[in-house]
């Protein structure tokens, strides 16, 4: 039995004495972290041998009630749950307080095959056409139709379950203008960031670098006025709309976001007008537009953002959601809000 999966081993224990504060960053991050490691540890309980039933914890300690998963769950496995709180007595409800949390695993090694399946459409940008993705909508719509509006949703993910999320999260903003907290934890970016990275290059090599290939995308940007503007529409859309990533600096899966965000700041302070065209486009999505198959384009980039960056531990850790149920004090955490 793994005791990583053990709430009183390896859970948040800073937490399990006091009462949660909703309006601290730190409390908040933890129960949203371990809300989604539950979807994890679930999906083990299912084919332990044992029959031991440790998910529960993981939701029971902060009050959280699993309201179900049938609707997220795919042919093999458990890939998301809905948790509504239920505050203890008195039971009032705190006002910052999630009143239901949508949480999404990433990818498990008993599950391979589909979950890799389902990496590889994030990396060609297709994650809406999945089954998991088009349940997660689903189940996402039905909870809001099905609560009071003045509810308080919470999506949460991490790994592929971040993309998840990220792209629920996006498509209410475009259709349905809700917009909901959202913290996204080691969230796939699909990019060339982690490769110049390992090339070791002189700080100011690397960010001439970047600058050189936006420019070159606000060039390409000049040339394919439909789909830029296209674009802009989808960022303005979106632009009050700002997750949560929670990103390490040495995981090549999220670095990108880092880089993104960074560079993009840079190349606003020194080519304002470029940036306002390379910010919207990716490399990715045009070449997508030349090939005629973006009836519906939606771009991987984000126009605002709150960045966690964690320079904590080794690369070998970086990826681990654990790190993110750890109390600030253990953990070497920067914060920029980055808005479009």
């Amino acid at each position: 039995m793994d005791l990583g999966d053990h709430f009183e081993r390896s859970g948040p224990t800073h937490l399990m004495a006091r009462t949660i504060d909703w309006d601290k960053e730190e409390h908040r991050r933890c129960v949203a972290a371990s809300l989604v490691n539950s979807t994890y540890v679930m999906e083990k309980d299912r084919r332990r041998w044992s029959r031991a039933q440790l998910a529960p914890a993981w939701w029971t300690s902060f009050h959280f009630h699993l309201e179900h998963t049938r609707l997220l769950e795919d042919e093999h496995s458990i890939f998301g749950a809905i948790y509504r709180h239920v505050p203890p007595p008195p039971g009032q409800h705190h006002p910052s307080a999630p009143h239901y949390i949508v949480a999404f695993r990433g990818t498990m090694l008993r599950h391979m095959v589909d979950d890799m399946h389902l990496n590889v459409q994030i990396m060609t940008n297709t994650v809406h056409d999945s089954i998991r993705s088009q349940r997660a909508h689903a189940a996402v719509r039905n909870l809001l139709a099905a609560v009071d509006s003045r509810y308080i949703v919470w999506l949460a993910g991490h790994s592929q379950g971040a993309s998840l999320a990220l792209e629920v999260g996006r498509d209410l903003m475009r259709n349905g203008r809700r917009n909901l907290p959202t913290f996204l934890f080691n969230p796939p970016h699909v990019s060339l960031a982690p490769v110049i990275n390992l090339t070791h290059s002189a700080a100011d090599d690397k960010r001439e670098l970047y600058v050189l290939s936006n420019l070159v995308k606000a060039e390409l940007g000049k040339v394919l006025p439909p789909h830029r503007k296209r674009m802009e529409q989808l960022f303005e859309q979106l632009s009050s709309w700002a997750p949560k990533l929670y990103v390490h600096e040495k995981d090549f899966i999220c670095q990108g976001f880092i880089d993104y965000f960074e560079q993009r700041e840079q190349l606003e302070r020194r080519f304002r007008g470029a940036a306002r065209f390379a910010t919207v486009l990716s490399y990715r999505d045009m070449l997508i537009h030349l090939l005629g198959v973006d009836k519906e384009p939606r771009p991987h980039l984000l126009p605002s953002a709150t960045l966690w960056k964690n320079s904590t531990g080794c690369r070998l850790r970086s990826h681990r959601l654990k790190l993110w149920w750890k109390p600030d004090s253990e953990l070497r955490l920067t914060q920029r809000r980055h808005t479009y």
